[in-house]
């Protein structure tokens, strides 16, 4: 039998896969023609080798090829230098070992999941006195595992010149029709993500038999599942083969299905089967197959699942999302960073938080920030800040370990961890380091920011009173203003906003600027807009309340305007105007008043919801208002709400508005 090159069996990079969907036609012919047993010289072999001897072994100084070891019988002498490995199927056993014991196989699999490199791993096969076909294939799913770095295969020429990796797959290649299913799925699932050629006939020798046996319905739901999410891999989702293996799965009970097997097909709709909304009625099943479990899902399976339902946008599925969200807290340490990632990804997809769950970050950041990935760091102020909420022992701990680590993080991370401080309104102890090291970052990387990144970054900077002047005259030039544009050439209301505000500020604020100023074309008329907007629409139900006592106290309506907005872009619950003896005039006295007050009639949505910390916006609003001249007056809804006599409530705002002011009784 002729067999391809390696030259054309190893392919050590993404034009392999990205090859797979444009071969695969063909190949399904010449799987036809591998099952009924006619391979001949393929036309397309351009220089055809034999893999025996390509697969030689050294065993106690002889050389010996490949095919003639037994796969029954696979021992070998530790001390001997061994390039290759036979399999042991689970079915055979020998002296009365048992290979399919729980105790060796999980110390198997430590040993192997330990391992960072190929090398280490083919050391290791290479000690081994006898070693399964399931083994076998986790081992190459290893080898590909620690090849793999972020997204892209490295090293694959020294792997598939290696001895052992080559007897590995010859030997598949050879008893493909005698593997366990489990090793025959796994074994192509690992050669899928290592990128081997799928015209090889190993390749094609794997998925004859996988389809052999799925015809035969001889596939349990987890190899169901391995072999689907080889398949998308190699083909997508309009692989006729992946159609089957939906309709098999869809008949198995799903009272049957391990909770792994759950988080497994999800995975698999997520990965491109359920888009468009294909197999909502499963979908919809297993929803509610999994509150009932959600009890016995380890937090692997809680943060896969949470991902997969966050990818599939299952807004119906809240009754899980909440379950999922709920049995997390106990699993906060245990997560690993890219598990914590999904989960706090999911919090902030579904617009959830939890109170116990903020406590558990609360025990664990401040131990863990220092050590964990940025990525997971960032998702975590991200929840905070979507969530509004402040916990000072979690913004400490990213701020000090900001100062430490930041010159590793990217832009983005720079920027996720940054803002929360500013929307939240809050200066941490290590404040002073934390703008030292980020005006240094800025300064050596400020190119590397995109346009909208840096804005946000730059305007939620000055939320908290610390100004960017080095930077303002970057953010103010034509150029900067153009990258801000969209496709059409326009800019959005947010940043047009933004960018107001942030003139507003420098000028207000840093009256030693003299950089560029932003031209009126690029300012807008009010912050207060729909969507995205810079200060918060007051709340109506306590408006209302206030106005009543407004009523009284004034002695009517007339007396105070509601919605005023300023022509400096910010709009007054309410003003109330007073000439130069302290007596109040009517809203419609046209003429400059001596005194204006500006009620903040602040609802707790303009609040933390874990505190009575005023958001950052809000905060900036205040501040600004008091240098234009007005006296702030804030009406917090926690004084307000307590006040339950009509007495009590006039008397609060009297004490507020007046301080100083002796009230006479009308």
């Amino acid at each position: 039998m002729t067999l391809i090159s390696l030259q054309r069996l190893w392919v050590p990079s993404l034009c392999a896969l990205q090859a797979y969907k444009s071969q695969i036609s063909v190949m399904k012919t010449f799987i036809q023609v591998v099952k009924h047993g006619s391979m001949g010289h393929s036309s397309w072999c351009s220089s055809p080798v034999k893999m025996s001897s390509l697969c030689s072994l050294q065993i106690n100084g002889q050389l010996q090829q490949a095919h003639n070891c037994s796969y029954q019988t696979a021992i070998w002498n530790p001390s001997d230098f061994i390039a290759s490995a036979c399999l042991q199927h689970h079915r055979d056993g020998r002296n009365g070992v048992d290979i399919n014991d729980h105790v060796n196989n999980q110390h198997f699999y430590e040993q192997l999941n330990g391992l960072a490199s190929s090398k280490q791993i083919f050391k290791f096969v290479c000690s081994l006195e006898e070693l399964c076909d399931k083994m076998a294939a986790a081992v190459l799913l290893r080898v590909a595992q620690v090849e793999m770095e972020e997204g892209e295969l490295k090293h694959t020429d020294r792997v598939f010149q290696d001895k052992v990796f080559k007897a590995l797959c010859f030997q598949f290649e050879h008893d493909s029709q005698r593997v366990s299913t489990a090793g025959l799925v796994g074994a192509l699932h690992a050669l899928v993500q290592l990128r081997v050629d799928p015209w090889s006939t190993l390749m094609v020798r794997l998925i004859s038999e996988s389809q052999d046996r799925l015809d035969r319905g001889k596939l349990n739901l987890r190899n169901l599942c391995i072999l689907g999410e080889s398949l998308l891999q190699l083909e997508g989702t309009g692989c006729a083969m992946l159609l089957q293996i939906m309709g098999q799965m869809q008949k198995i009970k799903l009272q049957d299905w391990a909770p792994e097997e759950v988080a497994m097909v999800y995975s698999m709709l997520e990965a491109g089967v359920g888009d468009n909304g294909q197999y909502q009625g499963l979908l919809n099943r297993m929803n509610d197959y999994t509150v009932s479990i959600v009890s016995q899902l380890s937090p692997k399976v809680i943060s896969n699942v949470l991902h997969a339902l966050v990818v599939l946008n299952q807004t119906q599925a809240i009754p899980l999302v909440i379950n999922l969200c709920k049995h997390s807290v106990k699993h906060v340490p245990n997560f690993t960073n890219e598990e914590l990632t999904k989960v706090l990804e999911a919090f902030v997809h579904f617009g959830h938080s939890d109170r116990y769950f903020t406590e558990a970050l609360e025990r664990y950041i401040p131990k863990a920030c220092f050590t964990m990935d940025p990525e997971a760091v960032s998702r975590v102020m991200q929840y905070c800040s979507r969530r509004k909420i402040l916990s000072r022992p979690i913004f400490d701990a990213v701020a000090e370990s900001f100062v430490y680590n930041s010159d590793n993080f990217t832009t983005r991370q720079v920027a996720w961890q940054i803002i929360p401080f500013g929307k939240l309104n809050y200066l941490p102890p290590s404040a002073a380091s934390l703008f030292r090291k980020l005006e240094n970052i800025l300064s050596n990387r400020f190119a590397q920011f995109q346009p909208r990144t840096l804005l946000n970054l730059l305007h939620s900077c000055t939320l908290m009173e610390r100004f960017p002047v080095n930077f303002v005259s970057k953010i103010f030039n034509p150029y900067f203003l153009q990258q801000l544009q969209s496709q059409d050439g326009s800019l959005d209301r947010s940043v047009l906003s933004q960018l107001t505000q942030l003139y507003l500020t420098v000028t207000l604020e840093c009256p030693f600027y003299e950089g560029p100023r932003l031209l009126p074309k690029y300012r807008v008329k009010t912050f207060l807009t729909h969507g995205c907007s810079l200060e918060s629409s007051v709340d109506l139900q306590l408006y209302h309340k206030v106005k009543s006592g407004l009523i009284e106290l004034l002695g009517a309506r007339m007396y105070f305007a509601s919605h005023v907005l300023t022509p400096y872009c910010y709009t007054l619950d309410v003003e109330i105007k007073l000439d130069e003896d302290g007596f109040v005039l009517p809203a419609t006295h046209h003429e400059d008043a001596y005194k204006r007050i500006a009620l903040c009639i602040d609802g707790q949505r303009r609040f933390c919801t874990n505190n009575h910390n005023l958001l950052g916006k809000e905060a900036i609003k205040q501040r600004h208002l008091k240098l234009l001249g007005y006296e702030v007056v804030q009406i917090p809804f926690y004084e307000f709400e307590v006040l339950e006599k009509n007495e009590e409530i006039v008397d609060y705002l009297h004490k507020k508005i007046f301080p100083h002011t002796f009230r006479l009784s009308w």
